[in-house]
């Protein structure tokens, strides 16, 4: 009898690995619960609690009260419980945990101190079970209570990071403070910040670009964007030798912004564009904006704010400091720097800029893509004229600024090419994206699971999209027949030909779809979507 407990408990220390490794990537990827996240991402993922799992449960607690002093019966339901673990964890290994991921699992020291709380919460059941192994009814219910914590899984590991706080404030502390003695000792360190709901990253990685030029600037590395990333690159990355640090700024609620000022405290900032992105974290638009003019409220009276002239939000925003600011724009004519004839090809893209009270045109060229990058490149070039580079230097470095990725980067695919735009995707990110496609020759593809994190307006929003789509793809490919349905009814509303909208429930069936449309025309296929653990449909 003995062996076969071995059998059950191996068969379930192996299903938790797998279920285990799947949970910490995704409360990594949220941020460790920070405003919910990670309970939210589990509350709409089902897949978490397999049936199987389910009736795993169901025939230990079965045990426990019916055949524990039945031993054949006891033994055939053993089997029956360990049969299934191994089955639940083969599907984990090979079809839940190949989901197509943008980001892996980094194993960081905090990840390894949850998984060493996480092993101790389930070696505890191990360790009553060897101390009880004669009494066969109290084996039942150690077996029934690991089962249990196998089904609840990602709730285990939650409680493994809740245990783990005390530990991680700690460690905060103590790496928050040598950030701050390092920053308070380099006395010559211009720090800029970069925030807004859409293209932080891309500004801060076009701007380190280009002030990189004259200077050593230091962008934040990824999206390190949150209080530990800053400290992170602070300690990890920054020398003596750099010039000027550039911080983005990410934030999910109202005040986080201002905390991160008061971390490391830029004298310089820029907001890219404001919109609905993270709507539900934030309570309202009111909200999001005043969350965003945070970095600009705190800066000093001798620094500069860089902000885009398009956007009402920003344009219409009464300022609580009297900081000096930078307009930038395309369409109003009325900013310090303006972009005007802007063409976009498969090469990149070409555009003038003028200077207020200077009537020359100076001609730029970029490997980037649209619109939402030429407001992320003058923003550079505005920061970068102040802190004394050339225009002539100007020039060549935005010239040599590197596509982003997943941010509207532009590459070949076998037969065709992917407009490769999975990076968080957003109302207004989505509606660039859809005129950079509509500028291309050849055959046009639209590949997407839609927008999330939008609150009450997220199917109001796809819907819009789903026309956006209409008017310039040839082809729709959604991905996720349930999550998709406003799109799809965007683009019937626009008459768009049923028979060209594509239903996939997983990302990559669609490209070798993709590669069969490619005949005598070239194929641009915009892939314009979020973390594929959010939206695959299985």
């Amino acid at each position: 009898m003995i062996i076969i407990y071995l059998i059950l408990i191996l068969a379930l220390i192996i299903l938790n690995f797998f279920k285990s490794k799947k949970t910490l990537h995704m409360l990594q990827q949220n941020l460790y619960n920070e405003n919910n996240r990670y309970l939210k991402w589990v509350m709409k993922n089902k897949k978490q609690f397999i049936y199987l799992d389910l009736l795993v449960v169901i025939l230990a607690l079965v045990g426990v009260f019916v055949i524990y002093d039945l031993p054949v019966i006891s033994i055939i339901c053993l089997l029956t419980m360990s049969l299934l673990s191994l089955i639940q964890a083969f599907i984990w290994r090979h079809i839940i945990l190949n989901d197509q991921n943008k980001k892996k699992l980094v194993v960081t020291a905090r990840v390894k101190r949850l998984i060493t709380t996480t092993f101790i919460l389930f070696a505890i059941p191990l360790v009553l079970l060897g101390i009880n192994i004669a009494d066969p009814q109290k084996v039942w219910i150690i077996i029934f209570s690991l089962c249990i914590m196998t089904y609840l899984n990602a709730f285990v590991v939650l409680i493994a990071m809740i245990l783990n706080t005390p530990i991680e404030k700690c460690v905060y502390l103590h790496y928050k403070n040598m950030a701050q003695t390092k920053l308070k000792q380099m006395n010559n360190l211009k720090i800029i910040g970069i925030t807004g709901s859409y293209g932080k990253t891309s500004s801060k990685n076009i701007l380190g670009d280009i002030l990189n030029i004259k200077y050593n600037a230091l962008p934040t590395p990824r999206n390190l964007n949150t209080y530990n990333g800053l400290i992170m690159t602070v300690n990890n990355y920054m020398d003596k030798f750099c010039d000027i640090f550039i911080a983005e700024m990410g934030a999910y609620v109202k005040g986080e912004i201002a905390g991160l000022c008061r971390l490391v405290k830029p004298k310089y900032g820029i907001l890219t564009t404001i919109g609905t992105a993270h709507l539900e974290s934030f309570g309202s638009e009111e909200n999001i904006i005043k969350g965003k003019f945070e970095l600009i409220e705190s800066l000093p009276s001798d620094g500069f704010a860089i902000l885009n002239g398009d956007d009402p939000k920003q344009v219409n925003y009464k300022l609580k400091n009297n900081v000096r600011v930078i307009w930038t724009g395309i369409k109003n004519k009325d900013v310090d720097v303006q972009a005007i004839d802007i063409k976009c090809s498969s090469k990149g893209t070409t555009f003038n800029v003028i200077f207020k009270g200077d009537k020359k045109k100076y001609h730029f060229e970029t490997k980037l893509l649209g619109n939402h990058n030429v407001y992320n490149i003058l923003a550079g070039i505005a920061c970068g004229r102040e802190f004394g580079i050339e225009i002539d230097d100007l020039i060549k470095a935005v010239g040599k600024v590197k596509p982003v990725e997943h941010r509207l980067e532009l590459k070949k695919l076998g037969n065709f090419y992917q407009i490769d735009d999975a990076y968080n995707s957003n109302p207004v990110g989505a509606a660039n994206a859809c005129e950079i496609l509509g500028m291309m020759p050849g055959l046009k593809v639209v590949v997407t699971p839609g927008m999330i994190e939008l609150g009450d307006k997220e199917d109001y929003y796809n819907k819009i999209f789903g026309e956006q789509i209409a008017d310039v793809a040839d082809y729709a490919i959604l991905i996720g027949e349930k999550k998709t349905k406003p799109i799809k009814e965007g683009l019937i509303t626009k008459g768009f030909d049923k028979d060209k909208i594509i239903v996939f429930n997983d990302v990559r069936d669609a490209y070798p779809y993709i590669g069969t449309l490619a005949n005598d025309k070239e194929v641009y296929a915009l892939f314009e979507n979020d973390l594929p653990d959010t939206y695959n449909e299985k």
